[in-house]
């Protein structure tokens, strides 16, 4: 899920550090690419010729993420025997055209959503319906065989019920994430209770810790147990949102950027198991990365998509009208809650005056605000928790 922002922001800083131009061919053969272009439905496009050295100059990009279940080899030794595959995490990355912001925006899996026909790579065609987010991209598998179809569903559906252009797409399974997270060195956390989840093999004290990837897979996972929540999936989204954040803080503050050797092992590992579309390549995303050299965790916002319970069936969840607000903001590259106010013009305390001396007492120390994940929109700079 973090590649959409921390592989982007590396790529260029690698190559150019390094200068071995072997290296972005080694990475560009790691990840597999599928064509998803005869599938997707066509959107608005900018009329602005790309600049060939980055083709998303001056334009806002739209990154479609998602966190696949496969259970197929070493992915089934992690997260056990299933069959099919399914996409439980999703999140729009937003890039701003000026390169000032960053926004990922979940989707809740169990949205109920109009899902449009889809046609796949073997020529089968599904019939629109209305029903979960996360059946788009089963419809595709199941129908269609593989990711080409799965994913060029999920993106119609994405469009379909947002308006928003998706540009690009990443697939990332368990073995990836979990590589991705050991390369950096595990990812701190503040686990402010003991949190035990035996079906995600989860086991926490509180205080801050370290996860590795394994850990960090099980804290992403974990819907069930002790400290973990009400075990729905927009409860989940809370934590996933807390860990990539810790992720994010933890790539932009050591040295993992300027590194070479530390660079190019958190990029294997990121490209190792992930699927992009063609458009994904490390050559167009070096332009992309360059902008995004000087971004801070400040400007990187989490926030889940406004929700409620849906009307004909409480186990599910529908948009609220607060959602059209955020998606016709990001198709339309402007803050996703808003445009920022400005600040409150503050007036000058009056003259002082002769009084007598009052006695002051010790201020109280101010308590921490929090952020609650999931729930509240908050930035990579923001406190989640409090340990």
């Amino acid at each position: 899920m973090l590649r959409g922002i921390a592989f982007s922001v590396a790529a260029v800083v690698v190559f150019g550090a390094s200068g071995v131009a072997a290296v972005a061919t080694k990475l560009n053969g790691n990840m597999d690419k599928v064509d998803v272009s005869a599938l997707v439905n066509p959107m608005p496009t900018p009329t602005k010729e790309p600049d060939p050295d980055d083709p998303n100059a001056g334009q806002a990009v739209n990154i479609l993420i998602l966190g696949s279940d496969q259970r197929d080899g070493i992915n089934a030794e992690i997260g056990g025997e299933a069959a099919g595959m399914r996409s439980d995490t999703t999140m729009v990355l937003h890039i701003s055209a000026d390169r000032s912001r960053v926004e990922l925006v979940s989707i809740p899996r169990d949205s109920l959503v109009d899902i449009p026909s889809c046609t796949m790579t073997n020529g089968k065609t599904t019939r629109a319906t209305h029903g979960m987010f996360n059946s788009a991209f089963a419809t595709g598998w199941d129908n269609g065989g593989d990711m080409t179809s799965a994913a060029a569903c999920t993106i119609n559906t994405v469009q379909l019920n947002t308006g928003v252009t998706i540009d690009h797409f990443v697939v990332v399974d368990f073995a990836g994430f979990q590589d991705m997270v050991n390369s950096i060195g595990g990812v701190p956390m503040c686990i402010p209770t003991k949190m035990e989840s035996e079906l995600a093999g989860l086991h926490l004290e509180p205080g801050i810790q370290t996860l590795d990837g394994p850990t960090a897979l099980a804290y992403a996972r974990a819907r069930k147990g002790q400290g973990i929540g009400d075990g729905s999936d927009t409860n989940r989204i809370g934590n996933q949102q807390k860990l990539i954040a810790a992720m994010v803080r933890e790539v932009l503050s050591r040295d993992v950027l300027t590194n070479p050797q530390k660079l190019i092992s958190f990029l294997s590992a990121a490209t190792g198991s992930l699927t992009t579309d063609n458009g994904m390549s490390i050559g167009n995303m070096t332009g992309l990365a360059y902008n995004l050299r000087n971004i801070n965790s400040g400007n990187i916002t989490f926030m889940t998509i406004p929700f409620a319970a849906a009307k004909s069936d409480p186990n599910r969840v529908e948009w609220t009208s607060a959602a059209d607000a955020v998606w016709a903001n990001m198709a339309n590259d402007v803050p996703a809650l808003g445009e920022t106010p400005t600040a409150p013009v503050t007036t000058p305390p009056p003259a002082a005056t002769t009084a007598p001396e009052v006695p002051v007492s010790p201020a109280e120390p101010t308590p921490v605000e929090t952020k609650k994940a999931g729930e509240e929109a908050f930035s990579a700079a923001d406190t989640t928790d409090v340990c």
